[in-house]
């Protein structure tokens, strides 16, 4: 079938499969079979796993609003193998905000900028939301009495808990927060809100609420309510009140809410993580030691702790200076923070070669001494050996 495919294919009365064309023809013929036949195999070779899940549908029937609500719960992933308590974040339009706020609240899990959460979505529809959102005492009583109690006594809350609104959701909670006393510890509004001057100059708490509000002037509608916002804000700041505003002008009516929650988030756990200085400079301007004592104490009244200046600022400290040529700081944090020169990161000798080698660089011959000694006594047979013996006949010639 072949041959004859090939001797029926001329051009004029010249066939175009000369011998050396047959040939060049049949190899490709033949590699493209072998081809399509492999993909084949590979394609059918796949095996479907199990559906990707995020969480799970809940209607609750409301004794509030009279009327079924659907709820999305997300659980973290140490739910199942753990006995800990999580913090809760709540999400107005949750059918629409749910999945964007399980996977920035993961994300934001990487660098460790906050704990694990339970993600809750309260749903609503389009022609209902407004109205829902508009009766503010009815819709706090719902979410107090159906949404808050059916989470709380279902799973494993710590009682701390964020809500998240934009736009008629964001009225709606710029309200509610200031009003109601011990329901959520952060709000994060975007696209709008706004509060009376004597609603925000009656607020009171024992304890501290955080609020972020976020807009743009490109949402030509609602960003002119959150300027009004922002002012009555700074004419009284509330005492216990720690709250943020910013603008995103990149971004419009519809961009912008996911942004807000991954900000708003940012801002409510801004002193979960450890500190990090981008200079040295940046490091004095923020207060220095005192500034470091202050900012651990009050992360050890949120979320636990000793209340002491944490390992991996001491560490990023000194490596700061040292990448920066800073032998004055250098020095300082090396004998401020020599606590944690005594933790097993610098146990192998390739710390004890880099910190002997910048105190030789810097001519400081007794200390580069007392690191090269370490590292030829502790971690024999390295490949920074031979270096640390220089180093040491170095800083031992100019003693």
């Amino acid at each position: 079938m072949i041959n004859n495919m090939i001797c029926g294919l001329k051009i004029g009365q010249m066939s175009i499969f000369e011998p050396n064309h047959i040939i060049y023809f049949m190899k490709n013929f033949i590699l493209s079979a072998l081809l399509v036949i492999g993909f084949t195999l590979q394609v059918s070779s796949q095996t479907k796993g199990a559906p990707i899940t995020i969480g799970d549908n809940y209607t609750i029937n409301s004794k509030v609003l009279k009327q079924d609500k659907e709820i999305q719960v997300y659980l973290p992933e140490s739910y199942r193998d753990s006995k800990d308590a999580y913090p809760v974040l709540y999400l107005l339009d949750g059918q629409r905000f749910f999945t964007n706020a399980v996977a920035i609240q993961k994300s934001l899990r990487s660098p460790i900028a906050l704990p694990e959460m339970i993600v809750v979505g309260v749903n609503s529809t389009r022609t209902t939301r407004r109205p829902l959102f508009g009766d503010g005492k009815k819709y706090t009583s719902f979410l107090k009495k159906d949404v808050i109690q059916f989470v709380d006594a279902k799973f494993r809350t710590n009682k701390e808990r964020i809500i998240f609104g934009w736009e008629a959701g964001a009225y709606y909670i710029s309200e509610m927060i200031l009003k109601e006393k011990n329901l959520f510890t952060g709000a994060i509004v975007s696209d709008g809100g706004v509060a009376s001057e004597k609603i925000i100059e009656e607020f009171q708490s024992d304890k501290e609420i955080h609020l972020y509000i976020a807009n743009s002037k490109r949402d030509i509608y609602y960003v002119k309510s959150t300027e009004r916002f922002n002012e009555r804000l700074k004419k009284y700041n509330p005492k216990n009140l720690r709250w943020k505003y910013e603008l995103f002008n990149d971004e419009v009516h519809q961009s912008l809410p996911q942004l807000s929650l991954y900000k708003g988030l940012q801002y409510y756990y801004h002193n979960y993580d450890e500190l990090v200085f981008e200079s040295i400079p940046a490091f004095v301007n923020a207060g220095g030691i005192p500034y470091l004592k202050s900012f651990f104490k009050e992360r050890a009244k949120r979320f636990g702790g000793d209340g002491k200046i944490g390992d991996n600022t001491k560490n990023s400290l000194i490596w700061l200076a040292r990448d920066h040529d800073n032998f004055k700081y250098f020095s300082f944090f090396m004998e401020e923070f020599k606590d944690v020169l005594e933790t097993k990161r610098y146990a192998s000798a390739y710390w004890q070669h880099r910190l002997g080698q910048f105190y030789l660089k810097h001519k400081d011959y007794k200390n580069a001494v007392k690191f090269f000694e370490a590292g030829l006594s502790k971690y024999p047979n390295t490949p920074f050996e031979e270096r640390m013996k220089n180093g040491l006949k170095e800083a031992k010639r100019n003693l």
